[in-house]
């Protein structure tokens, strides 16, 4: 057991001592100038925070990554990028939500809404949330092609209708409706 832990504390010393120093291929002393220059970017590019340039969020657990503490889905930052925040600063950012900018048709599923995308969309701008989808109810029909009528389309065997009272809804509405059982 003893040996284990001089390993493990040696490679760690040998891995802390590599990223410290980051030789160039020449083998001088001296820090490589890409390593140097990001980490200088990186200190010297302001952390955004609340008004008093504290870290807002939550506080960033010690084994956890901030991507598994919380839902970071719809946020436009990658993982990387969230994780690497929340180790700087110790607090993991609070979710970006997607810009309001987005359409409420490009947010939800309104397929089978009878609404315009317009509609929806007018609807997401002025109240600033999204409206519910609309289901159709099912009775909407089957859309008529146009060169044949309901009657030869659908199968009406059943229903009590005449065949002209059901060709002249599908011809008023572009859908032959659905079949009513006697």
């Amino acid at each position: 057991m003893r040996t284990r832990k001089i390993s493990v504390l040696t490679m760690t010393a040998v891995a802390l001592g590599l990223a410290l120093t980051a030789c160039n291929n020449d083998g001088a002393g001296k820090a490589s100038p890409s390593a140097s220059s990001s980490s200088a970017a990186a200190a010297s590019t302001p952390q955004s925070g609340t008004a008093d340039d504290k870290p807002s969020g939550t506080p960033a657990e010690s084994d956890a990554k901030c991507t598994d503490q919380l839902d970071y889905a719809g946020d436009s930052r990658s993982n990387a990028e969230i994780k690497s925040i929340g180790e700087d600063t110790g607090t993991c950012p609070p979710v970006q939500k997607p810009s309001s900018d987005t359409k409420c048709t490009d947010q939800l599923d309104y397929a089978g809404d009878s609404r315009s995308n317009a509609e929806i969309n007018s609807i997401g701008e002025d109240t600033g949330t999204c409206p519910e989808p609309q289901k159709s109810d099912g009775a909407s029909g089957t859309p008529k092609d146009a060169d044949t009528k309901c009657t030869d389309q659908l199968d009406y065997a059943g229903d009590s209708r005449s065949n002209a009272e059901i060709n002249s809804i599908g011809e008023d509405t572009g859908t032959c409706p659905p079949v009513e059982q006697k």
